[in-house]
């Protein structure tokens, strides 16, 4: 992910030499060189200058991460897209005033088409808040939560979501091959629908219940199927089952 936004900011026309890595990984180094970018040893966070500093690490990792950041100067902000490290976690690391702006993006975001929900602490500026929501919008689209509880739905509903949408079009294919499509040409076909219905429900600007009407003619073949998929226990109910046990499954890491 910090590779992705990295390359988002750069192709933004940020410029290369306004970019500086920490990354102990020597591969990570040579993707990062290659990109024109700055690497620096992590001894040197402390007294490198930074307006923002971005927090791209797994979440077991932020703790020695950030150890050598020391408390963060007057001015900076630190954006951070460790999955479940609350920013009451974040401050305990970094201090009590820190300026924490909390961000849940998506896998899309490697292609410029994912979805980032934001969550600033209460010492963040209106000026960081659009840094930092000008910095997420070069993988994708953003939104803002008001409270950072909300962060453990949209971690299942955005952030696992794409998981759903590949279990989809496994789910899709399959089911293709069953009826006799050759199992090649079945996932075509279903990559192809699911990528091609998300881009038209997000460019028509209709709600999907509409699109979905708009599409199923009555006693037709897409009313056969939407009988059993709205079917008592059908999909949404498993999709309400599965987002409340991903919403769950966050709020016990981010307790950890």
């Amino acid at each position: 992910m910090g590779q992705a936004l990295a390359k988002g900011w750069l192709a933004r026309s940020v410029p290369a030499k306004d970019i500086a890595v920490v990354e102990p990984q020597s591969a990570a180094q040579a993707s990062a060189h290659k990109l024109g970018l700055t690497v620096l040893p992590s001894e040197s966070i402390a007294t490198h200058r930074a307006d923002v500093v971005v927090i791209a690490v797994k979440p077991a990792q932020v703790a020695e991460s950030v150890a050598p950041l020391g408390k963060p100067p007057q001015g900076t902000v630190v954006l951070s897209i460790a999955a479940g490290k609350t920013t009451m976690e974040l401050r305990k690391l970094l201090g009590p005033e820190s300026a924490i702006v909390r961000a849940m993006p998506n896998t899309p975001a490697a292609i410029g088409e994912g979805i980032t929900a934001l969550f600033a602490s209460e010492s963040v500026s209106a000026t960081q808040r659009r840094t930092c929501e000008g910095l997420m919008a070069a993988v994708g689209r953003v939104e803002w939560v008001a409270d950072e509880a909300l962060m453990d739905a949209v971690t299942a509903v955005s952030g696992s979501g794409p998981a759903y949408v590949f279990l989809l079009i496994e789910c899709l294919a399959e089911a293709g091959r069953e009826v006799g499509l050759d199992a090649e040409v079945a996932a075509r076909l279903a990559t192809a629908t699911v990528a091609g219905a998300g881009i038209y429900a997000r460019e028509s600007g209709l709600p999907a219940a509409e699109l979905r009407r708009r599409v199923t003619s009555p006693k037709g073949t897409t009313q056969a199927a939407l009988d059993v998929l709205l079917a008592e226990r059908g999909l949404a109910q498993l999709m309400s089952r599965a987002v409340r046990a991903a919403t769950q499954r966050s709020r016990e890491l981010s307790a950890d």
